[in-house]
């Protein structure tokens, strides 16, 4: 008998983003049947035969409610259309529901991302009163909102890090006295963590922000039984590179150099432009090949840069450099011209469904079989995460047929 549908609740930090604006678009259009599924990695997917969704219990993508809080006070309508990611058509259709989503008040810190800041403030002085503020937020839109499930997901412009080796950051103990000493190396995403976890809300990070994958909030995470996920979704150049790495290393050609380009004009790349946010991304970024390839390149280059023409029209551009048979040198050039939350909000979609799926099985602590989704997989024990995407899938599709209804033919593996 297939279960009666499920209101899944997602709280979105950045939910006035071009990434959060696209997503809740692409939902209401996938609601009027306006679009097909493209993008959306989990949809058609099937388990001996029957959805996901039947399958496993995945909420279906008509289940989500969103709501969620932005330094911009616009509604979502405004919010889109100054993006710009939307055609005309896509945004007429969207806009009886976006028009009605406001964001709330956000618990910012300018210190933490100097170039995108906004009045929408929630009027808390100090960390402890910020996570009261984002608690209270949650209790509220659940109840609201009647809602059987809710995650928290992070889709904010980078923050720059913290010491991850500050004390109040390794113990959940520490964390709590840091909360009443207001102490700086706490960050305003460390605060929507916190809060989601003690609040039993999922929580997923989609920013290279450091976030909730510091040893207090994982230990915090693990004693409350709360999934957490993270972090910097992986998207485009980094997909790209998590693809063929593994393919050169197959066949035995050395990398001996990668250079790495990229240019966006989005608000992300505003939030880049400053260097300390910038530094969070490369952090993120710069260790996937050593750890595919098994050996360090050390000609691996890496460059963002804001360049305001091309809004969300992000392009990524590779230049490989192999050495093969004999001693010879090749050459591989990649230019990938995106949209850059074209590939996030789906992805941003899918990361909602499969973290509350992990609440409905009562699986709290770090989500690694959720690595395929991030440039930087949290590890529960920090060790280092698999990159590999053919691997992470494989992962990730093991663990959700590992919950399907096993009668009969359903324990058949899952298919595209």
């Amino acid at each position: 008998m297939p279960q009666p549908a499920r209101r899944v609740g997602t709280a979105i930090v950045g939910l006035g983003g071009a990434v959060a604006t696209t997503a809740v678009a692409g939902l209401e259009l996938l609601r009027l049947g306006a679009v097909g599924a493209d993008g959306l990695p989990l949809a058609g997917v099937t388990v001996g035969g029957r959805s996901l969704e039947e399958a496993t219990g995945l909420a279906g993508y008509d289940d989500l409610v969103v709501g969620g809080w932005d330094l911009d006070a616009s509604d979502l309508y405004k919010a889109a259309e100054q993006h710009g990611v939307l055609d005309a058509r896509q945004l007429q259709q969207a806009e009886p529901l976006l028009s009605g989503i406001t964001p709330w008040p956000a618990a910012g810190d300018a210190d933490f991302c100097r170039n995108v800041t906004g009045g929408n403030v929630v009027l808390a002085e100090g960390r402890r009163a910020q996570v009261d503020a984002v608690r209270a937020d949650l209790r509220r839109f659940r109840e609201e909102q009647q809602l059987d499930g809710l995650v928290l997901l992070n889709l904010a412009s980078t923050e720059r890090w913290p010491d991850p080796a500050a004390a109040c950051l390794q113990t959940p103990e520490a964390f709590e006295a840091g909360l009443d000493a207001d102490d700086r190396a706490i960050t305003p995403s460390m605060v929507y963590a916190y809060a989601a976890i003690v609040e039993g809300v999922g929580y997923a990070n989609f920013t290279p922000s450091l976030s909730a994958d510091v040893p207090a909030l994982v230990q915090l995470a693990e004693r409350h039984a709360v999934p957490i996920a993270g972090k910097d979704g992986k998207t485009g150049q980094t997909m790209m590179k998590t693809v063929l790495a593994p393919a050169f290393r197959s066949r035995a050609l050395t990398v001996e150099g990668w250079y790495s380009a990229n240019i966006l004009g989005n608000r992300d790349g505003l939030a880049l432009d400053d260097p300390a946010s910038l530094e969070s991304k490369l952090q993120t970024k710069g260790k996937v090949l050593d750890s595919i390839l098994g050996y360090p390149v050390e000609d691996h280059v890496v460059r963002i840069d804001y360049y305001r023409p091309r809004g969300d029209q992000k392009e990524a551009w590779d230049a490989i450099d192999l050495i093969g048979f004999l001693g010879q040198r090749m050459q591989i050039k990649v230019d990938f011209q995106c949209r850059d939350s074209i590939l996030a909000a789906p992805l941003a979609v899918e990361i909602v469904r499969l973290v509350d799926l992990a609440q409905q099985r009562g699986e709290g602590g770090v989500q690694r079989h959720l690595g395929w989704f991030f440039k930087a997989p949290i590890t529960a024990d920090g060790s280092t995460p698999e990159h590999a995407l053919h691997r992470q899938e494989s992962v990730l599709m093991d663990w959700l047929t590992s919950g399907a209804d096993r009668t009969g033919s359903d324990a058949d593996p899952a298919s595209r």
